[in-house]
């Protein structure tokens, strides 16, 4: 499939027309943005594998790994509708940039931490980045590919993010256990510094003409506390109070106060954060739903996977690494060919279905495992759950990008983010508490077995400790049997949530990928020349009684409704 040719530049009085970019060109543009993507990605995931090692030499505890894990995807979950919305309405290219200036200042944080407290406000900070970068680099191909195209540039996406996956475990074993854990966040500052320089250099973007629009500062502190508020709650709640609680009653009429006037500011709001109308497309509210679905078994699976090997086999970081390695594989290689398939028939529903099915597979298969479920078999559990992350990931904002004009793309993209990370990281922190509580009382029972005090696993503060490495080897055996039985629980609860994203897709109607920028064809440019740049579509539109079930045609018919095409 032969990439469009290059349109006109836009004239000084159209500073913000879509400009129709080469595959040339594109690769160019894309090379600075996914290897920032590949910084933040790669960061991300040598943390995860040496977070037991960080933890236990900082003395800390299973609670607070799980919030160094949660205070990063809770800054990057309240900031990427406001990074969307900014890349709306500023210039991209210097809102890049200065993501990847937030994350090299985090990363430097991070790796002087002496404590707790100070590795979670820089990894905080590296989630303002990360929030930063998920949002922009959607909202910039949104700018310069069409729809039609972007499935295949989005597998290109879903590659690199794979191989981040992929040599970020394994580096951070390998790191961790050679160098030390504090180098897995100065590892990655030269490749940050590079993808500076390489944007500089090749991302040239048309002038915004919303630059002097003012910000909806009231709907972005109201949507940061209404997202904030279920995270706080489910973390506390089991531990400080009973679930049922008058604190619980607080947290919850909270955020159905501070939801409700969320939602409020945000309709009345000339450009308002996150623009509440993008909602009257049914696809888009399906593709939330399932994006909440999806945030669970991303995040929750990637990261509980690597401590279940290292915590609940007592394999070391870099074995945790290289036994992570399928999953990785099968995600890489689902990415890449589902974006091509997608470009390919100009339709995203029957890949994405397939996908959500196959992680509901996975995550279920994963639910029965034990500390004696033989390898080979967790491995097939994770290639299944790996095939359905490669495939939705991108092509959930695919989706939805195809249901909007290009100024609404970065909103658009930032907004299916959103919930994708706010379920992510609710789930993580949901389904840290169900996992610390069952340890805890695995431990209990498996060391009242073999008659030791259980308190000979708890640090200063009375919680059990993950340092274990001077532990007699009896100790140290039944402190791995426990963790390892409590995570078939928490992955049985992260399938039933991925089940939502299997219903979603399932209820959403197809639609036809169109073949222009935005949602109309370019100035000088009539229905019948930009259709004809792809016939493919054409005949699957043809074919397809149904049509577009946006409202769009193939040539990118500015209807947004969901009524089946006449066409």
């Amino acid at each position: 499939m032969t990439a469009p040719a290059r349109a006109a530049a836009p004239s000084p009085d159209q500073p913000g027309a879509p400009v129709t970019y080469t595959h040339r060109e594109i690769l160019q543009v894309m090379t600075g943005l996914l290897a920032a993507l590949f910084t933040a990605m790669i960061s991300t995931t040598i943390v995860s594998t040496a977070l037991p090692t960080i933890i236990a030499e900082l003395d800390g505890t299973q609670r607070q790994y799980t919030w160094v894990i949660t205070s990063s995807l809770l800054a990057m979950t309240i900031t990427t509708p406001i990074w969307g919305k900014l890349s709306d309405l500023y210039n991209k290219k210097m809102l890049t940039q200065l993501s990847i200036v937030f994350f090299l200042v985090g990363s430097i944080a991070a790796g002087f931490a002496g404590s707790i407290g100070v590795l979670m406000i820089a990894r905080a900070l590296q989630g303002i980045a990360m929030g930063g970068l998920t949002a922009l680099v959607q909202s910039i191909m949104g700018s310069i590919i069409a729809p039609r195209e972007r499935g295949r540039y989005a597998g290109y996406m879903g590659a690199v993010m794979a191989v981040a996956t992929v040599s970020g475990p394994l580096l951070g074993g390998i790191i961790t256990d050679s160098l030390g854990w504090r180098w897995c966040f100065f590892v990655s500052l030269p490749l940050a510094i590079i993808a500076l320089i390489v944007l500089q250099m090749k991302l040239h973007l048309p002038t915004n003409p919303h630059a002097k629009t003012r910000l909806d500062y009231l709907g972005a502190v109201l949507v940061s506390i209404t997202a904030a508020l279920p995270m706080l709650w489910v973390t506390f709640a089991g531990n400080d109070y009973d679930w049922i609680s008058w604190q619980s009653g607080v947290f919850l009429a909270a955020f159905l106060v501070v939801g409700f006037f969320a939602v409020v500011v945000e309709l009345r709001a000339p450009t308002p954060m996150i623009p509440l109308r993008l909602l009257g497309n049914s696809t888009t509210i399906w593709m939330i739903v399932a994006s909440v679905g999806i945030g669970v078994g991303m995040f929750g699976s990637g990261i509980f996977l690597t401590q279940y090997f290292q915590l609940g086999t007592g394999a070391t970081p870099t074995q945790a690494g290289l036994m992570t390695i399928p999953m990785i594989i099968s995600q890489l290689l689902s990415a890449t060919i589902g974006g091509l398939i997608v470009s390919r028939i100009g339709r995203w529903k029957p890949v994405m279905l397939v996908g959500s099915i196959l992680l509901f597979a996975g995550l279920t298969g994963l639910g029965t495992i034990t500390h004696d479920t033989a390898y080979w078999t967790v491995v097939i559990y994770m290639v299944l759950m790996g095939v359905g992350i490669g495939a939705l990931v991108q092509n959930v904002v695919l989706a939805v990008q195809n249901t909007v004009d290009v100024k609404d793309v970065g909103s658009a993209s930032a907004a299916i983010a959103f919930f994708r990370s706010l379920g992510g990281a609710v789930g993580v922190t949901v389904l840290g508490a169900v996992l610390t509580n069952h340890v805890s009382t695995n431990i209990v029972d498996d060391l009242a077995e073999i008659g030791v005090d259980p308190s000979a696993l708890s640090n200063s503060s009375g919680e059990t400790s993950l340092n274990i490495t001077d532990l007699p080897e009896v100790i140290q055996t039944a402190f791995h049997h426990a963790y390892a039985d409590a995570f078939g629980s928490i992955f049985m609860i992260a399938a039933l949530v991925s089940a939502t994203a299997v219903i979603a897709i399932a209820v959403a109607r197809g639609s036809v990928l169109r073949t222009t920028i935005g949602m109309a064809p370019p100035a000088g440019v009539t229905v019948t020349e930009a259709s004809a740049e792809t016939p493919a579509a054409d005949a699957a539109t043809d074919s397809d009684p149904a049509g577009d079930a946006s409202g769009e045609t193939a040539a990118g018919s500015p209807e947004q409704t969901d009524r089946p095409s006449t066409d």
